[in-house]
């Protein structure tokens, strides 16, 4: 079996990431295999450095992102380092991350040449705001998607909450609720990938495309190693997600899974009530409001207003970092604990929130 996102000769590892040249093709590796390359502040700057280097040179006409180790691109952003700094009563300090990592999602979005995302493995989270992104988003049999983040007593970022609203029927709600993972299948149904490449064929393809001859592009190469993938679990599931997950509250939806009869039904319902009240009622909110949103950048200024809501009021993230990341106990104490313990207006509070700086300032 081929390794997942083997380094190539060439570039020495730097805060966390090789960068390099092979021919036309800028490639940049996340290099923290042993942590599935979990992004830090680090790791952000020398992807954005990069990027900034290459853009308008005339030698550079694809970029490529894969990951290092055998694990996966990446399972996300290292949010066990932020919530020391909440602990530690300094909130405001998580936050410069949160800003260079969505800069970071919207300068991959607008790229001038091709970014080719190659999300073999484990791709969460941050990942996703990475490879989901890209022009050309790449997946094998080996990856696993989602995201994840009520399952921490968060919600989904790093434009995820757009990725989700432009799901298709009710599978962004489902998504964002449960956290489940997407395989390849699920992933190009769902709009977070665009073509399946065997793994094995990975290292041919990436060698492809620093060697092809103009003016034939990386969407033409992938085409060459694509393979149609089987048929999408959450497509056949949509039956019943379509129906739940269009009920207008939390508590609906579960109402309507409860009346299910299919087995998978009864367990998204035992999910959504495992996690943070305010973490699946908050997402709920962000992806239907994503949808009526412009664009990236504005679906990035939502979610980072609402990252200062729960990094400066919200005690669930630092509980489900501790239960899930720290202790893995997997046994978060809520607060608060039920749906029906919730403020009546605890979405206009979350939605109302202006951060002190916003993440834009020139839009």
């Amino acid at each position: 079996m081929a390794e997942i996102g083997a380094p190539h000769a060439g570039g020495a590892s730097v805060d966390g990431v090789i960068v390099r040249t092979e021919r036309a093709v800028g490639r940049l590796t996340l290099d923290r295999p042993r942590a599935i390359n979990a992004l830090d502040i680090g790791m952000v700057r020398r992807l954005r450095t990069a990027l900034e280097t290459w853009r308008g040179a005339v030698d550079v006409d694809t970029v490529v992102l894969d990951g290092a180790g055998e694990r996966g691109f990446c399972a996300g952003g290292d949010v066990r380092s932020l919530v020391e700094r909440i602990r530690a009563g300094e909130p405001d300090e998580t936050l410069p991350f949160f800003r260079e990592e969505y800069a970071l999602n919207a300068a991959i979005a607008e790229y001038p040449v091709p970014v080719v995302a190659i999300a073999d493995g484990v791709t969460m989270g941050g990942g996703i705001g990475l490879a989901g992104h890209a022009a050309i988003r790449v997946v094998t049999e080996r990856s696993r998607l989602a995201m994840p983040e009520t399952r921490i007593g968060f919600t989904p970022d790093v434009g995820g909450s757009l990725l989700l609203a432009r799901a298709p029927g009710r599978l962004g709600e489902y998504l964002a609720l449960t956290g489940d993972h997407m395989d390849a299948a699920d992933a190009i149904h769902a709009g977070f990938a665009d073509q399946l490449v065997p793994a094995e064929r990975i290292d041919d393809f990436r060698e492809a495309l620093a060697s092809r001859a103009d003016p034939t592009g990386p969407a033409e190469i992938v085409l060459l190693f694509d393979e149609t993938p089987g048929t999408s679990r959450l497509q056949v599931a949509r039956v019943w997600i379509d129906d739940a997950f269009a009920a207008p509250t939390v508590p609906e939806i579960l109402a309507r899974l409860d009346a299910r009869s299919e087995a998978d039904a009864a367990t998204a319902a035992a999910t959504i009530r495992s996690l943070s009240p305010t973490a699946v009622t908050v997402a709920l909110e962000a992806v239907r409001r994503a949808r009526r949103l412009p664009g990236l950048r504005a679906a990035l200024a939502q979610e980072y207003a609402l990252v200062d809501w729960f990094v400066h009021t919200q005690p669930d993230l630092v509980e489900g970092v501790r239960a899930q990341l720290i202790d893995k106990d997997r046994a978060p104490k809520w607060r608060p604990g039920a749906l029906d313990a919730l403020p009546d207006d605890l979405v206009e509070r979350a939605f109302a929130h202006v951060p002190a700086e916003p993440l834009w300032e020139d839009r």
